[in-house]
């Protein structure tokens, strides 16, 4: 039997993860699982699993937690705090999948414990990056990517030398938007935004793929947990989301790792590595889909892969500011008081006009995050009137 902890229990990785341990259940203990405010989701999973401890991040429905807990075994706990000392907790594997940089301190906190961290929260290692990476070396961690495309160069990259690696490719599903003009652009809703045509996934996350700074964001995460230099780092938009990524070596070959459009299969991978486990998942059939098709990102209708490339080139702060000021610039477009297009535009801004200083540790990674989603929220207030 081995231990397991999800950092973000109610969200759509957490749900994913939960039916993959549900399915071979007398082989997991669940030691903690977390949740932002949905406190009902929370306790019902808690107690389905017979966890450990179940942690709210908002502490002001402990209470309600711990009503919805009575007559349970299941400790209950909230607020920040609360949710590191869980992520601290000895466990064999972590699935950390709190979304925004709300999981930076609770990732770091599994990191510090040394185990194997799966790792879905891409903002972990867009704004702390070189932070989390001293933090992995000093702890002995493992590392595993829980991202569909970043488990899969993780995969094509088992048993090679990372140094006969040539250059490693991230596909990009193009979004709902990818055959659309910047006419259409400037007018997209936010309904339109979060239809996305492949994946089942939350708003924001559904939003940065819309505007390409999913795999921006990505392109950085990938830096840091693949070595190879940015120069070797490469986009390519595959509308079938069959191809989740390749690795090209140096005698020519190119592995690539293919597989359905469902979380499950990264996530089983994480779960069973270095083996393999059984998922639900229909098999493919390349006959049925027919063909896949490539072509380059546009960068003239989706400047934001060249805004991450430009970050990640710039390096300290500039990733963990690219990062806040999109999640500010989303939560805007979301609400209806920008275009889809001011998304990225907005993010440039904040970029231009403020370049602090590298950040040596997670609270200075905090503080400049901060500012910035400050600096973000006051450039919006000059935006213009709510859009109808």
């Amino acid at each position: 039997m081995r231990s397991i902890s999800i950092l973000g229990a109610t969200g759509s990785i957490g749900a994913s993860t939960l039916d993959l341990v549900r399915r071979e259940k007398g082989n997991w203990r669940v030691v903690a699982l977390t949740a932002n405010g949905n406190c009902a989701e929370l306790a019902r999973l808690a107690r389905e699993f017979s966890a450990e401890i179940a942690v709210i991040a908002d502490e002001s429905r402990l209470a309600e937690l711990r009503d919805a807990l009575s007559g349970s075994d299941i400790e209950a706990a909230g607020g920040e705090s609360a949710l590191v000392e869980a992520a601290a907790r000895s466990a064999d594997i972590t699935i950390a999948a709190i979304v925004g940089c709300a999981g930076l301190a609770p990732t770091m906190a599994a990191i510090e414990q040394g185990g194997i961290v799966g790792l879905a929260n891409k903002e972990a290692l867009v704004s702390a990056g070189e932070v989390m990476t001293a933090a992995v070396d000093r702890s002995k961690a493992t590392l595993l990517p829980v991202d569909s495309e970043h488990n899969a160069i993780f995969q094509c990259l088992a048993g090679n030398d990372i140094g006969h690696v040539r250059s490693i490719t991230l596909t990009a599903s193009g979004g709902p938007f990818r055959d659309w003009s910047v006419e259409q652009l400037k007018n997209a809703t936010p309904a339109q935004a979060v239809k996305h045509p492949n994946w089942d996934m939350g708003a924001k996350i559904s939003v940065d793929s819309a505007t390409m700074m999913n795999k921006g964001l990505e392109l950085i995460e990938a830096s840091h947990l693949f070595p190879v230099g940015l120069d070797r780092l490469r986009i390519v938009v595959h509308p079938q989301s069959i191809v989740h990524s390749m690795v090209e070596y140096r005698d020519g070959s190119t592995l690539a790792q293919l597989g359905p459009s469902d979380m499950r299969v990264p996530i089983a991978s994480a779960l069973a590595w270095p083996q393999r486990m059984d998922t639900p998942c229909e098999p493919l059939d390349l006959a049925a889909i027919g063909a896949l098709t490539f072509r380059e990102t546009d960068e003239q209708r989706f400047p934001a892969t060249r805004l991450a490339r430009e970050a990640a080139q710039a390096g300290g702060a500039a990733p963990t500011v690219l990062n806040a000021a999109n999640e500010i610039a989303v939560a805007a477009f979301l609400d209806g008081r920008i275009a889809f297009t001011r998304i990225a535009a907005h993010v440039e801004e904040v970029l231009s006009c403020y370049a602090p200083d590298a950040p040596a540790t997670l609270d200075e990674v905090i503080a400049i995050d901060a500012e910035a989603r400050t600096r973000a929220k006051a450039g919006l207030l000059t935006e213009s009137a709510p859009l109808d």
